[in-house]
């Protein structure tokens, strides 16, 4: 059951639209409790291929996914730091390219995506909880207080997840990165269950041309409108 005295700020949207960036630093500015949802689906792709799973195997993926051993280490600004999936710390793991391709192939499962709706729920508690993810806003936290819909050109996206892979030191090709993007964007619109596509009450922002601070400002006037500040 959800919890109805904590807020919520749900932020959806494609990946490389800056979800997790600008999440991450409105949850540190409220001081709230942060949710990656992708994340989720991205340990369950990992746990899935350890155990010598297919991507596609929903029968087995359900209570894998429902079941699933894992720990969110929360820094002092209370976001999540360092994951750990069945004692391992995974928190690069899951970040992988192969990685994300998998959480998008698992994420068009209804059953596992069944099995990982309470999870995601309970992360709603006091004093709040900025979501992030494809279906925060539709799905999982229909009454949050705020939505927010992230845009993005898919070349700049491209270019984004390209700067994040060279700083690792992984070289990937940005003409590859682009038609991997437009996949996953297929998937996530055209999957039966829980399509990527705005809350009809969200707000949707295109960081293609914004800087993270000013989007950043963009979703904290709209928290201070909606009274979600502490003064």
């Amino acid at each position: 059951m959800m919890d109805a005295i904590s807020p919520v700020i749900t932020v959806d949207g494609p990946g490389g639209a800056g979800k997790g960036t600008i999440s991450r630093l409105v949850a540190v500015q409220l001081n709230w409790h942060m949710l990656d949802s992708g994340a989720l689906y991205r340990l369950v792709a990992l746990a899935a291929q350890r155990h010598g799973l297919t991507w596609d195997n929903e029968a087995a993926l359900i209570p894998l996914a429902g079941h699933l051993d894992v720990e969110f280490l929360a820094d002092s600004g209370n976001t999540e730091s360092r994951i750990l999936l069945e004692g391992e710390d995974v928190t690069n793991a899951i970040r992988t390219e192969e990685c994300g391709s998998g959480a998008s192939q698992v994420a068009v499962l209804p059953g596992v995506r069944q099995a990982l709706l309470d999870r995601q729920r309970a992360f709603r508690r006091p004093p709040g909880l900025v979501a992030d993810g494809r279906d925060m806003g539709t799905v999982i936290f229909p009454d949050a207080e705020l939505k927010i819909f992230l845009t993005a050109s898919s070349e700049e996206r491209a270019l984004r997840r390209h700067k994040q892979l060279k700083e690792k030191g992984i070289d990937v090709n940005v003409a590859t990165l682009s038609k991997e993007i437009s996949a996953r964007d297929a998937r996530d619109a055209q999957r039966s269950a829980a399509p990527l596509q705005p809350a009809r009450d969200a707000i949707t922002i295109d960081t293609t041309a914004l800087t993270i601070d000013a989007a950043v400002e963009q979703v904290m006037q709209l928290c201070r409108d909606r009274k979600l500040v502490r003064v």
